[in-house]
């Protein structure tokens, strides 16, 4: 049977709903109840998060943990979000999904993400309250570190292929763009 004749119609969609999507190798996410269909990542798209996951996690504090994607960050019963990594304390994670404010998430665009990174996620981690959003792009070699500042979003760094940033919150870790991607 179809999966998809399973889904409520004319309803939003909830993470029970989600969790009955099929594991077939794309990115099942919701925002406002309205399925997030992305598919799998290409090879650089992978490296540039294996190399960052392997950053954070040697610079974590012992009170954070860094996790990759697919890791579910429940912002609500219709908003659930698969960061491509995701800092929180380790006390505020569950074994399925995380549904307390993380302290950092991360997105490393390709083209089939990079309307929806920039804007409706960006937009569902600014509401839920999550202080910093990196937005790495590994074709254009940058790093754009957004902060929220009064319930937005504010640019607080951008660098951009041997550029480094050098971030102390929540922990201190240094950045080069162009080390993600060799």
């Amino acid at each position: 049977m179809d999966v998809t004749h399973a889904l409520p119609r004319g309803a939003p969609l909830t993470y029970d709903d989600l969790q009955a999507m099929p594991d077939d190798g794309h990115r099942y996410e919701l925002v406002d109840g309205v399925l997030i269909v992305t598919p799998a990542p290409v090879r650089l798209h992978q490296r540039a998060v294996a190399r960052l996951l392997a950053l954070l996690m040697a610079a974590a504090a012992d009170e954070h943990e860094v996790l990759p994607a697919p890791f579910d960050y429940k912002i609500s019963e219709s908003t659930v979000l698969e960061p491509d990594l995701i800092v929180a304390r380790k006390a505020d994670f569950g074994e399925k999904n995380l549904q307390h404010t993380p302290v950092l998430v991360i997105e490393v665009q390709s083209p089939s993400t990079r309307r929806i990174d920039l804007g409706t996620k960006r937009l569902a981690f600014e509401a839920a309250g999550v202080p910093f959003y990196w937005l790495v792009d590994p074709d254009e070699l940058s790093l754009t570190v957004l902060e929220l500042v009064d319930g937005t979003y504010r640019e607080a760094a951008r660098v951009e292929g041997e550029g480094a940033y050098e971030a102390s919150e929540p922990f201190f870790v240094r950045v080069v763009p162009a080390d993600l991607v060799r």
